[in-house]
């Protein structure tokens, strides 16, 4: 058969209102006349979606009886197609006038008042079509105010579907379609039901969409939205989790506040944004925000907490009372309460306060030695103020003893990471799972813990790739995996031997880079013979049949990435945990190729940039080790020194031991909050109490602040140049949005302060300033600068940022390690240290919620997060919760052999029987009082993920039996 000319070149051929234009097959009539020039109107079509052509604004003639809609359909060779005509323009106008007759009227109309850029009626305005138009009016189909940051009109709606589109095909969330017939037809969230309580997210993905006033976003604040042409756009970086998003925020300068905020297209993100990065910003803005330093008053020593709940005088004390379901709750809310402490404090200059904290810590140092000083840094700080922090710490103090929050996320996959491969980086991004035939997303609830890269990952899957979801809890994940294994907490080594056991026995190896590419193997290949499916299923609860068909899968697969969290890292097995999976991928040869590789997904917006600076122990910037004496030579030759300290430090957990034993006597803390984030919360109260000088630089009056002797009012994210790492190791500028509170001060140059009263002589007069001596320190970052991140950032490494936007795959030939090869570390499954009994039967699994951050600092300060998840809540089975006599909203005692919590009970089929969950961003129910500080070996991460609980009714004492009960709110993710 002859081949045609379209089939030899790839092209048709057309011609579009005169004009010859040539496109690839397949393309559309309105994608060719757009790359012609050639404007086309639309309403229901955007280009992010797929096309549907449900409005027929975009129709054209092309000799056909009836008119085509361009954005359907595909261009054909010898085409001729007329895009305006008199018919044509005619059966736009019709269309017109048929939509506007029920739209509101113009001074009500919930775009127009606002942003000021609806496109129903700027397409009006073109063609002259008003709504006086003697159509009939239909009766209204009502609106929807119930959710606290979307307002919905479907007066307003045109029926375009591009919300649908938006949140099923972008989002993947699948919440709304359609519902009613005819006149009554409407779009409707899952069952017709109130936004509020559906199972919507509040992405606002929808609200991007609308080109009417249909969707809307709702004020925060009284802040009026405008036209964006009236406000301060400023393109910046979202500052909650380590995807990084690129957003816009509009900027009322008037008023001096943030009206709204807009996704903006970046290579990683491409213009999404999750509830926390469109909603979550006026934190910022709070009433609360420390705007001058304070001084601890003479008669609030001797030192210690301040408040009731952080003393721990209304639960979590492990009495007899509390162990047997009966006390004092603690109240609700969530905040440090201002009037109970800030009466220990006294306000001070800053010069008065700065002075304080360089005499006070020069004489612990000067007691105790470098041992008797630490410092907490903060993977929400830039990347400029992380470098800064640990060079204070390492030249001014000459100690190792600083880290920062790392050490509670992903400690262990960086340690056995480095072990392995040399690198605690991602090998790929989160991206390039698009180009992978199997993904295994494991021990991360991603679309809670980093929403908008399980976007990226469920429609992998809508286009083909097989997405293999591990974890103990059934979440939304779970429900968008072609392959989901519920195994039991802390099970996950035997899980992964079993599963590399029948890639071995299947022969589905790559036998020619376990050959040329790593080292160890026959080692590896000895320890898993001993977990066939059967014997792991016999320990990890997930059928050996399953096992065998994960195996097959990613076996099987030619290219494959393995994401994993929290859930992997935070076990005192953690660092076995992610040797497993780096020997997964290098058996099969899933490294440094397209679509395949090892992604630890970073949980903080600059946890990898802190790292990187080297705001962590045992490592200068770059992951240099500190106890090398080369490296130590380099580094004392770079920052002009002789003294740096020849031991590694102290980690995180260990620095609060040393404070308890007397080692570790003075402290600066920069925007960490140790007392919610850290496991054993009385421990930490007790260690806390026990030091003789703390500093504490935040924004907020944390539970840790407390403890201080000095308190310095920070910068938040929004108030300040410099730049952040994301989890793809893209560096991006994050740029000042709004001016510090008061006297508050941006961080850097407070450091830069402390710096020089206790004998430093820094300089520095700007963050691109800093960022450039960091780059001379950074063999990673070279190349990179100020002028070349761009709007968009860059990966690193990047041999040519000025035209390349870096390099996405990494390990192409060789890894970092000494002699180039992945060193296969054979792990074998070891239980938990703390293990259910009679007394504490439950296992307890802690994490985070979609519309929360942390210790809550940032998100309960937040008016839309807040309103949408107010409430701590503790996740049991159904048919647990009802073992225990409890529903829904009844309040709960949970208790661990440390402490005890009481909080509402949520039923939750995403739980197996015998497990609960609980968020750790409540501070009246504050999960940290149950967990334990037993630790990883190696990574020095504390097991978060696993302890023994006990859960009761809690017995309210008789004036407070009534009001208590608390309806439960969704809480997704």
């Amino acid at each position: 058969m002859a081949i045609t000319a379209e089939e030899r070149t790839g092209t048709v051929a057309l011609t579009i209102d005169g004009q010859e234009v040539t496109a690839a097959l397949g393309t559309t009539i309105w994608a060719a006349a757009k790359s012609a020039g050639i404007d086309i109107p639309v309403l229901c079509h955007d280009e992010r979606y797929d096309p549907v052509g449900v409005c027929r604004m975009c129709v054209v003639d092309v000799g056909a009886p009836a008119f085509a809609a361009s954005c359907v359909r595909a261009c054909e060779d010898r085409m001729q197609v007329t895009t305006t005509s008199p018919e044509l323009e005619r059966s736009r106008t019709s269309l017109l006038e048929l939509l506007l007759a029920d739209q509101p009227d113009l001074a009500r109309d919930p775009k127009q008042t606002t942003t000021g850029n609806n496109e129903l009626l700027a397409l009006a305005d073109r063609y002259g079509v008003t709504k006086e138009s003697g159509l009939p009016v239909g009766s209204g189909r009502g609106v929807d105010a119930s959710s606290p940051v979307i307002s919905v009109d479907h007066d307003a709606c045109i029926l375009c579907d591009r919300c649908v589109r938006a949140c099923d095909d972008i989002q993947g969330n699948d919440v709304i379609g359609r519902s009613g017939k005819g006149y009554t037809t409407r779009i409707a969230f899952d069952l017709n039901d109130l936004m509020a309580d559906s199972s919507c997210v509040s992405c606002g993905e929808c609200v991007a969409a609308c080109p009417t006033g249909a969707l809307t976003n709702k004020p925060i604040h009284d802040v009026p939205i405008r036209p964006r042409t009236e406000l301060d756009a400023v393109d910046t970086v979202c500052p909650y989790c380590g995807v990084g998003c690129a957003l816009t925020y509009y900027v009322d300068r008037d008023r001096g506040a943030i009206a709204f905020a807009d996704g903006r297209e970046q290579p990683g993100s491409h213009g999404r944004l999750c509830v926390k990065g469109r909603y979550g910003w006026d934190y910022a803005a709070s009433p609360q925000r420390l705007t001058v330093p304070l001084i601890r008053r003479e008669d609030s020593y001797p030192k210690g907490a301040l408040s009731a709940d952080v003393r721990g005088e209304m639960a979590g004390n492990g009495s007899a009372n509390n162990a047997k379901g009966k006390g004092k709750r603690r109240k609700p809310g969530g905040l440090v309460d201002y009037a109970e402490v800030l009466p220990h404090f006294r306000e001070a200059s800053w010069a008065e306060a700065l002075d304080l904290v360089a005499r006070r810590l020069t004489e612990v140092h000067a007691r105790g030695g470098p041992a008797a000083i630490a410092g907490f840094g903060s993977a929400k700080c830039s990347n400029e103020e992380a470098y800064l922090f640990q060079k204070l710490i390492r030249t001014g103090f000459h100690t190792n003893n600083v880290d920062h929050c790392t050490r509670l996320c992903h400690a262990s996959s960086v340690f056995a990471l480095f072990e392995g491969i040399g690198s605690g980086a991602v090998s790929t991004t989160f991206g390039d799972v698009v180009n992978a035939e199997v993904a295994i997303v494991t021990g991360t609830n991603t679309s809670a813990n980093h929403p908008v890269a399980s976007t990226f990952f469920k429609q992998a899957r809508r286009n083909g790739t097989t997405i293999i979801y591990v974890d103990p809890r059934a979440d939304k994940m779970a429900d968008h995996a072609d392959i989901y294994c519920q195994l039991k907490p802390g099970t996950d080594v035997a899980f992964y031997n079993g599963v590399m056991h029948e890639v071995i026995r299947l022969d589905l190896v790559d036998h020619d880079f376990i050959a040329s590419r790593t080292s160890n193997y026959e080692a590896l290949k000895e320890t898993v013979a001993s977990y066939p499916p059967e014997r792991a299923e016999q320990i990890t609860g997930v059928p050996a049949d399953t096992i065998r068909r994960v195996a097959k899968a990613w076996g099987g697969a030619k290219a494959g990435i393995i994401f994993w969290g929290m859930g992997i890292s935070q076990h005192t097995t953690g660092t076995d945990n992610a040797r497993c999976l780096i020997a997964m991928c290098s058996i099969t040869g899933n490294v440094g190729k397209q679509g395949a590789g090892l992604h630890p997904l970073r949980g903080q917006n600059n946890v990898q940039g802190a790292s990187d600076m080297g705001l962590i122990p045992m490592y200068y910037p770059n992951y240099q080790k500190a106890d090398d004496p080369d490296i130590r030579a380099r580094f004392e030759a770079a920052w002009g020194t002789t003294d740096l300290d020849p031991k590694s430090g102290l980690t995180t957990t260990e620095i609060i031991s040393s404070a308890l034993a007397g080692g570790v006597r003075g402290m600066y803390m920069l925007g960490e909050n140790p007392f919610l984030s850290d496991p054993n919360i009385n421990k930490v109260r007790k260690a806390l109490s026990k030091l003789d000088f703390l500093v504490v630089q935040d924004i907020f009056l944390t539970e840790t602040a407390e403890f201080a002797d000095v308190i310095l009012p920070a910068s938040s994210y929004l108030e300040k140049d410099g730049t952040y790492t994301n989890t793809d190791r893209r560096v991006q500028l994050g740029r000042k949005v709004l001016d510090t509170p008061g006297q508050a001060r941006v961080d850097w140059e407070v450091v830069q302060d402390i710096a020089n009263r206790i004998g430093l002589d820094w300089r520095y007069e700007s963050p691109r300033q800093i960022f450039d001596e960091m780059v001379s320190v950074l063999p990673s970052y070279k190349n990179l600068s100020y002028d070349n991140l761009g709007l968009s950032g860059k990966l690193y490494p990047n041999p040519d940022p000025e035209h390349s936007d870096g390099i996405v795959v990494m390990f192409g030939e060789k890894f970092n390690t000494n002699d180039g090869l992945a060193h296969l570390v054979p792990a074998e499954w070891l239980p938990a240290k703390e293990l259910p009994d009679e007394d504490y039967p439950f296992v307890l699994n802690t994490g985070r919620m979609l519309e929360h951050w942390h210790t809550g600092s940032m998100t309960r300060r937040s008016y839309a997060l807040d309103a949408i998840a107010p409430v701590a809540q503790v996740y049991l089975h159904p048919e647990d919760a009802a073992a225990l006599g409890l529903a829904d909203g009844d309040l709960a005692q949970v208790s661990s052999r440390r402490g005890t919590i009481e909080l509402a009970v949520k039923a939750s089929y995403a739980e197996a029987r015998g497990n609960c969950f609980i968020p750790f961003h409540f501070r009246e129910a504050a999960a940290n009082l149950l967990t334990t500080d037993e630790l990883d070996p190696l990574g020095k991460i504390p097991e978060f993920k696993f302890c023994a609980v006990r859960i009761v009714r809690f017995e309210q004492p008789p004036q407070a039996e009534v009001a208590d009960r608390v309806d439960a709110p969704r809480a997704d993710g």
